[in-house]
């Protein structure tokens, strides 16, 4: 079987698999609190995500440079005798200090993103709490 029937075969039963649903309240003329969400947040999971990234960049920062002055000098020795893989040498040290720094800020950028979404929800939250008791104290003024 070539690679063109095999994906053309995959792609057919992978749409097969497929379907779609639509989350929404059923059609409830009194819009009850039927309690149906399944989206939810809790303050402790984002917390424990965004701890977990504070963490791997920690270590990260410490443990990620380990070997950069040896793997730099091996390559300037290598290179300096007259060895082409002590250009290689440099170019994979580069290239690693390059995706370590990426890794890093992807881990500072998630620990940071929910230390800020945690802290977004929880003033929502407020904002909510603080409009529904005003609704209430409105409701006797009228």
């Amino acid at each position: 079987m070539s690679f063109d029937e095999e994906w053309a075969a995959e792609r057919s039963a992978a749409a097969n698999r497929v379907s779609m649903r639509l989350n929404q309240l059923p059609a409830d003329p009194g819009g009850g609190s039927g309690g149906g969400a399944d989206l939810g947040v809790k303050q402790d999971h984002l917390g424990a995500v965004g701890h977990a990234a504070f963490g791997l960049h920690g270590r990260l920062l410490k443990d990620g440079n380990h070997a950069r002055s040896d793997t730099s000098e091996a390559a300037t020795g290598l290179s300096n005798s007259g060895f082409r893989t002590g250009s290689a040498m440099a170019t994979v040290q580069e290239t690693w200090a390059s995706q370590l720094g990426t890794l890093l800020d992807a881990c500072a950028h998630i620990s940071n993103h929910l230390d800020y979404s945690a802290a977004a929800h929880a003033k929502d939250d407020e904002d909510v709490r603080t409009a529904l008791a005003v609704s209430r104290i409105n409701e006797h003024f009228k």
